[in-house]
């Protein structure tokens, strides 16, 4: 449903209209009475073709460009068109001859009312009709682009929005995953008193201030995203002792690379949570490489072949992160081999 005009609104379009109307009628004065010396007889024959030449023009901008054309009934339209102009030609030829026989007064002595012909006559009619049809049609077309380019805006807006509050939705799934595990790597040390306990919270606090406020920004250092990496992998270190092998390679050309945070973590720690110990160790291998055209990064843990993990909340929810964040911009392929698991990220000009 189209809103309501207000007042002045209304005013403002019946002045235009006013005024179009105004041009048109001295258009026809000029018209008809060129080479004619008897203006008050052209201002008054003109006055005649006024009205058929309005409802001719409002006919078509009112009802057959609206209905018909602009809702693309082309066939519809030609046709009402055809009988639009048959009419008003009609209409045009008698208020042509009403105006010869009364205005003329059976006169014809040295007056030379018109120097147009009937067919001339018509002509001008019909220029005014087809330039109010191009006009309307110009409006309709700039309103419509007006309009097009609102909607556009607001559908960019709501999706934006949609899209951030997505990600803080997945972020707040994440953090409670993460902790709880987290938690449960040092629960064991502290039943048991054992004198790595102390080193262990201080690292689970290093990442708590990550994940609450490091995590709120935006975007983050590649620097500071892989120090909480390194982090959680001494906190891993300290519950698995001697039965945990970790292979860190790191190539970064440029540690401030800004990237979103919390990207590198749930891989981390879903490969503990789920690595198998095979012939007494864990194996996690982590490569980290960094330039100006992509970040890669790369782990590989051991792990029990009958086990799947690759549906786990924390590696759907980097998907659907991964997804929002950097749309055709990310390749992730994540496998199952011979007692191996892989996640293997490249993420094309990151940050």
């Amino acid at each position: 449903m189209k809103p309501k005009k207000n007042i002045s609104y209304r005013i403002i379009e019946a002045l235009v209209h006013l005024v179009f109307w105004v041009g048109i009628y001295f258009f026809f004065t000029y018209f008809l009475g060129y080479g004619s010396t008897n203006t008050t007889y052209i201002n008054r024959f003109t006055l005649f073709l006024m009205p058929v030449t309005m409802i001719t023009a409002y006919t078509f901008s009112h009802f057959l460009i609206p209905r018909y054309l602009i809702q693309k009934k082309y066939v519809w339209f030609s046709l009402y068109t055809v009988y639009a102009f048959i009419i008003a030609s009609y209409v045009s030829i008698q208020s042509i001859l009403y105006a010869l026989i009364f205005l003329q007064d059976f006169q014809t002595g040295e007056i030379t009312p018109i120097t147009k012909s009937l067919p001339f006559i018509l002509l001008g009619i019909l220029m005014v009709v087809m330039l109010v049809i191009v006009l309307q049609v110009i409006q309709y077309l700039y309103s419509s682009s007006a309009e097009k380019e609102q909607l556009e805006r607001k559908f960019l807006t709501t999706e934006l929005a949609f899209k951030k509050q997505q990600l803080e939705t997945l972020k707040m799934q994440i953090h409670p995953h993460f902790l709880f595990n987290s938690l449960n790597t040092i629960y064991g040390f502290t039943l048991s008193k054992r004198d790595e306990a102390p080193e262990m919270v201080l690292k689970l606090s290093n990442l708590l201030d990550y994940i609450l406020y490091q995590t709120q920004k935006e975007k983050v250092s590649l620097e500071e995203e892989l120090k909480h990496v390194e982090d959680y992998i001494a906190l891993e270190k300290l519950r698995f002792q001697d039965t945990l092998e970790v292979n860190l390679d790191k190539q970064i050309e440029n540690p401030n690379r800004q990237l979103s945070p919390m990207l590198f973590l749930p891989f981390v720690e879903n490969s503990f949570k789920h690595g198998k110990i095979i012939n007494g160790q864990l194996s996690v291998k982590i490569f980290i490489k960094e330039n100006a055209k992509k970040l890669h990064f790369y782990i590989e843990n051991t792990c029990d072949d009958s086990v799947t993990n690759t549906e786990g909340i924390g590696i759907k929810n980097i998907q659907e992160r991964l997804n929002l964040l950097y749309p055709e911009k990310h390749v992730l392929e994540i496998k199952q081999e011979e007692n191996r698991f892989i996640v293997d990220l490249k993420i094309l000009v990151p940050g």
